[in-house]
């Protein structure tokens, strides 16, 4: 066991493993159907589906990838420039959408699919729900055993010598986030996101006064140093496609990204059908754009005083940082190892819990989502003259299976060299197809089914063009070129959807539908 921790440390962190799962379990243990698994029976309270959506969204990728992104050399605080996107994109659909969602009773976005376009195009959605779930939610499962892998040292991660020491870490996890999440449904990752974010945000303002104590000077002095290396600057109004952020790519990009994230993907969605009604699931997403900017700047700062702290001061690393890849050191360890080495007993443990929060919310959220729509929008279409029992069993067997994907796709992105970029960049391959098919759904249905499939698609295959060649080749193709360079994934959304919206368009001009869209009756 790790040799930094004593029996205070340990004693936290299991009474925190023990709470949270007791917790999850109790909240959860009354589940009859799967409105009550999936919907929460729609009883819970506003407050804490708002808290949750923010838990669910930020999870690991805030605690760690965050303040590495304001170390790493170059960065600073410029991403709080996307914060502004995300704000207003969350009051647009509380306005626009939130009325949709709770008008009846469905259980995913994709629904409003087939109710104005036919059961395809729900399908079609659907799947590419799964397919970006599982490649993001799989970088986050990786980014959430950074602090465990750290935190038990290799021969324990490595179940003795037996697997990968970062595969032993990624089973202990999903495996503790899975049970309370079997057992006790949307309702269990809901009360336990609550609780868990009220953890992580008390550890990111904790490490943000304590830090500048370990410095000589105190606040003034860390301020200073960082903002003569320019890691305290926020603005950038040149516009690009390009990195590194800028304004506009958070009041378009941004806003876009999110209408998308929270409108148009179950991860997040999920919890707002869970309101109990439309005023409800407005002042949910109103206080998760409240929340929202506080929370980031926190992890940004953060950020910027670890980099005062080991390289403005040269404060030597006491555990040497893992390399992502030969040569380059993954700046995703630097606040795991920070908290491990500089902070005192009792705190420490405090502290590993709150990435431990922010692990197992991440986990747990994408568990419950993927298994929501396999269930909802598709078993439950396909299987006919089941009762409910049988959908809650298949329910719970499909949590399982998508926990033991989720353990796959973590290992596999092992190799990413920075997780938060990896992140954003592989939801935004899918994101703008699944926007723009909620837009056609909902405001241009006559475009009908066939037309927004086949932008859907077409969308699939452009952002795989922009992302993937420049990635895996020197070459930069010539549609790159245009762009300046890399396309950044803060208008990886926008790009889809217009291509979702322009495709679509153009072959209902060339391929009109002539044959109405038979009646459904979505589950």
């Amino acid at each position: 066991m790790n040799s930094y921790f004593n029996f205070a440390d340990w004693l936290v962190i299991i009474v925190y493993l023990g709470g949270i799962i007791g917790l999850g379990i109790w909240f959860g243990k009354d589940q009859r159907n799967t409105r009550d698994y999936f919907l929460g029976s729609r009883n819970i309270p506003w407050w804490g589906i708002g808290v949750s959506i923010v838990a669910a969204e930020t999870s690991a990728l805030t605690i760690i990838g965050v303040p590495a992104y304001a170390f790493a050399a170059g960065g600073n605080i410029m991403f709080i420039q996307m914060i502004v996107g995300y704000v207003i994109a969350r009051v647009i659909l509380a306005v626009v959408m939130v009325p949709h969602y709770l008008k009846g009773e469905i259980y995913s976005p994709y629904q409003l699919l087939e109710q104005n376009l036919g059961v395809a195009p729900r399908r079609l959605a659907a799947a590419f729900f799964l397919f970006l779930e599982t490649m993001a939610a799989g970088v986050r499962v990786y980014v959430a055993c950074i602090p465990i892998r750290l935190l038990l040292g290799e021969s324990v991660c490595s179940l003795g010598g037996l697997v990968d020491p970062i595969l032993g870490a990624i089973l202990l996890f999903v495996g503790l986030s899975l049970l309370y999440t079997y057992i006790g449904g949307v309702k269990a990752v809901i009360w336990t996101d609550a609780v868990q974010f009220g953890l992580f945000l008390l550890g990111g303002v904790f490490a943000l006064f304590y830090i500048p104590t370990l410095i000589d000077g105190g606040w003034s002095s860390a301020l200073k140093i960082a903002g003569d290396a320019g890691k305290l600057a926020w603005l950038n109004t040149t516009f690009t496609f390009s990195a590194p952020v800028n304004i506009w790519m958070g009041i378009i990009g941004g806003t876009v990204m999110v209408l998308s994230t929270h409108g148009a993907e179950q991860l997040i969605v999920q919890r707002v059908l869970a309101c109990r009604d439309v005023a409800d699931g407005r002042k949910a997403l109103v206080l998760s754009a409240v929340l929202i900017f506080p929370l980031m700047l926190t992890f940004l700062l953060v950020g910027v005083l670890l980099w005062v702290f080991y390289v403005g001061t040269h404060h030597p690393f006491q555990i040497p940082l893992p390399e992502a890849r030969p040569g380059s050191p993954s700046n995703d360890f630097i606040f795991p190892i920070f908290m491990m080495t500089e902070v005192p007993h009792i705190l420490k443990g405090f502290l590993i819990v709150a990435i431990l929060s922010a692990a197992m919310s991440s986990i747990s959220s994408a568990i419950t989502s993927l298994a929501s729509v396999s269930t909802m929008d598709f078993i439950r279409q396909i299987v006919k003259g089941r009762d409910e029992h049988y959908f809650l069993r298949f329910s719970k067997i499909s949590t399982v299976f998508w926990a033991a994907v989720l353990v796959g796709t973590a290992w596999l992105t092992r190799e990413v060299e920075f997780v938060l970029n990896a992140a954003f960049s592989l939801r935004g391959l899918t994101a703008g197809a699944l926007l723009g098919s909620l837009i056609i759904a909902l405001f241009w249905k006559r475009l009908g089914a066939r037309a927004t499939m086949a932008g859907m698609i077409a969308s699939l295959i452009v952002m795989n063009l922009i992302y993937w060649p420049a990635k895996v080749t020197a070459l930069k193709p010539w549609w790159l070129a245009t762009f300046g360079g890399e396309v950044f994934w803060p208008w990886f959304t926008l790009i889809g959807t217009l291509v979702t919206l322009g495709v679509a368009w153009a072959v209902r001009s060339v391929w009109p539908e002539t044959a109405p869209r038979p009646p459904t009756t979505p589950a």
